[in-house]
């Protein structure tokens, strides 16, 4: 008989509808029942493609006297991080503080109350290389709380001052000045791997908003050596077994430093951070391979990821047919049964295929040598074999498609929908993909159709037509950024309204005047042990450097002085931590070099589809000027909006491109040509 998960929309909570532990989705249902029968809380924390979580669901979870024990002694409570990422955030820096370490899944225990008195992550079934059974900590933990109950009270309540300190706490400050950004590089440059890319060893994690932080160096200082490092990176990732050679799209992570064997589950966010990452380094170099990329990676969140009505999905496992990484891995033989011989040798020395694998006996797909080498072992021009390879990918591709798919999360959850969003808008006007413009807009009216309620307050999750809990500060501001660049890529001041919305409303509820500092969860919603606020920047930017990033942005297209003061607030607030620990902060470093430099501000007027200002459009988009705002449009109505268009019109009856900087203004152009001039100068 299925639990009380069965009524749930989170993929993740309705895996687990059929165990027999009595679970609960966190609420006051749960809740209540521990305060009332004076019961500890178990609260187990993970998310749909999380591998250890599902060993952790078969080993422990599925079995009857497993949970047997956690019936009788806990109210058990099933959390998705990622559609709770605000009790995510507050059991994670306890089991952080308790343990000096973290990870999924995430097993808290907590008193009724809901404060944290011990905490772990995976758990065996049977004792294992130190560490208890799980049977064995249940026990243990249940004996504690009936037993010494005053010793658990006691480590729970430092446990609590310690989680209200993190998030109350004033923050070291410092000044807001350029020497922030180059210390910054000069720190990553420090941690880069000079021989495969990347920061640090093994496990190695893409880190899209660092890399953005020496690319963005490169262009304001003309640093070499910085975007060497970030061109090293790509191409590795690119041509290791992190990114998949025959779907696209990047996997979450590799497990050894050189980007080969990956962590196969594959996620909306990395792949809405990267895809732009690897626009804009095309924007810098005009290196095609970066293009090609980055359209390979949107190609498979348009084919693989999204939904009917619009929304994306959140992710892929790693695991299919219980066996992790099974649907991407190859045999040599595998290879003749799709290709035939002569193809499958060919495969075999373009993507390093071996009889003895390099996976558990199998292969991960990758480029080991340039493509120029493997074009003269095998008789062919470099042209010859890009060719072939395109073709022989494809009918692997095809072959692949027939295999046993990875489960898809297909939950909607509006923050990450925000950031492919803004990737998607960037990256149909950078390539002119109007497929892309269209992928952008349907999103959007989605988001704006599904998950806005008619009081403007956004909601952070959908699927199977049910939008539920209130959203987060990174819903709203991932959300708004999206819009812009969705403006920023059509000219329709709707979009800019939305965001304008969304904009004021997260200043209403995240917002908190005494503290100078936006927090992740609405002022007077649930009460928490504490009201999360999590400022650093780790797989996803954090709302704060999203918040403050749009607001800048908005700033400076509207004229709106509070949003400026508002996101120079926020800045000011972490300016000290952002000196010591530059790496946790690469979205809002990114911010920081917006607000410090002289942005440009581009105003294109013409009618949007009109051949003259798609050739300005397609001038503006082909230089990588990160620190820029863009405002367009026939004019008219626009310019009571957007000041940027503000008694500016057409010369001669033709589009004409206006580009100014820190208050001075360059001579109105219709040429795009002399609009590139004016924008790389200086």
């Amino acid at each position: 008989m299925a639990n009380r998960l069965a009524n749930e929309t989170s993929p993740y909570l309705l895996q687990h509808k059929d165990n027999p532990v009595d679970w609960y989705p966190w609420g006051e249902e749960a809740l209540r029942r521990a305060r009332r029968e004076d019961k500890p809380i178990l609260l187990s924390v993970g998310y749909s493609s999380c591998h250890w979580c599902h060993v952790m669901e078969r080993e422990s979870f599925e079995d009857e006297e497993t949970a047997r024990i956690m019936n009788e002694h806990f109210v058990n409570i099933k959390v998705d991080r990622e559609e709770r990422p605000d009790i995510d955030s507050i059991y994670m820096s306890a089991l952080q503080a308790m343990t000096r370490g973290g990870g999924w899944p995430m097993t808290v225990f907590l008193t009724p109350e809901g404060v944290p008195f011990y905490a772990g992550t995976y758990f065996p079934p049977e004792p294992r290389g130190g560490m208890p059974s799980f049977k064995q900590v249940l026990l243990t933990l249940a004996d504690a709380y009936r037993n010494r109950r005053e010793e658990v009270l006691r480590s729970a309540e430092s446990v609590r001052e310690f989680l209200r300190a993190s998030t109350t706490a004033e923050m070291p400050r410092g000044r807001l000045r350029e020497e922030l950004l180059d210390g910054a590089a000069e720190a990553l440059m420090r941690q880069l791997d000079r021989r495969f890319g990347g920061f640090g060893g093994a496990p190695k994690f893409p880190q899209p908003m660092s890399l953005e932080v020496l690319l963005r160096h490169h262009r304001r200082t003309g640093d070499r050596e910085a975007l060497a490092g970030v061109e090293l990176t790509l191409r590795s990732m690119a041509r290791g077994g992190i990114y998949d050679q025959l779907g696209g799209g990047f996997h979450r992570y590799a497990v050894d430093g050189r980007w080969l064997v990956p962590h196969f589950e594959k996620m909306l966010y990395d792949n809405a951070l990267l895809s732009r990452l690897y626009l804009e380094a095309y924007q810098a170099t005009g290196d095609g391979f970066y293009r090609r990329i980055a359209e390979e990676t949107l190609d498979y969140v348009a084919r693989d990821m999204r939904g009917p009505e619009g929304g994306f999905y959140s992710a892929e496992d790693a695991d299919s047919e219980g066996e992790e990484g099974k649907f991407y891995v190859w045999t040599p033989r595998e290879l003749r049964e799709a290709l035939g011989s002569e193809d499958a040798s060919l495969a075999a020395a373009y993507w390093g295929v071996t009889e003895r694998g390099n996976f558990e006996g199998r292969n991960v797909l990758h480029v080991p040598r340039e493509p120029e080498e493997v074009a003269r072992e095998v008789g062919l021009s470099p042209g010859e074999l890009g060719r072939r390879v395109r073709e022989i990918r494809r009918r692997l591709l095809e072959a692949r498609g027939r295999r046993v798919r990875p489960g898809r999360d297909e939950k909607v959850l509006a923050a990450w929908n925000g950031l492919m969003l803004r990737s998607f808008a960037f990256t149909a006007r950078v390539l002119r993909r109007e497929d892309y413009l269209r992928i952008a807009c349907e999103n959007a009216a989605f988001l704006l159709g599904r998950l806005l309620s008619p009081e403007g307050r956004l909601l952070r999750s959908y699927r199977d037509g049910r939008a539920r809990i209130a959203g987060y500060l990174e819903d709203y501001a991932m959300v708004a950024d999206g819009l812009v660049s969705l403006y920023e890529a059509t000219f329709e001041t709707r979009w800019l309204r939305e965001a304008i919305s969304l904009a004021d409303a997260m200043d209403e509820l995240f917002w908190d005047e005494s503290a100078g500092a936006f927090f992740d969860a609405p002022a007077g919603g649930e009460e928490l042990v504490t009201r999360p606020r999590d400022v650093y920047d780790n797989a996803t930017p954090s709302g704060t450097s999203v918040a403050v990033d749009v607001l800048l942005r908005l700033a400076l297209l509207l004229g709106r002085e509070d949003y400026r003061r508002r996101a120079e607030a926020a800045l000011e607030g972490l300016s000290g931590l952002l000196e010591q620990m530059p790496a946790a902060f690469g979205r809002l470093l990114g911010a920081l070099d917006f607000h410090l430099g002289r942005p440009r501000e581009v105003a294109i007027v013409g009618r949007p589809d009109a051949p003259d200002t798609r050739a300005l459009v397609d001038a503006l988009y082909s230089v990588y000027l990160p620190n820029r705002v863009i405002a367009g449009g026939p004019g008219g109505e626009d310019a009571s909006l957007v000041p940027l268009l503000e008694g500016r019109g057409m010369v001669d009856g033709r589009a004409t491109a206006y580009v100014c900087e820190g208050y001075v203004c360059k001579s109105p152009t219709t040429e795009p040509g002399e609009l590139l001039r004016q924008l790389r100068e200086g």
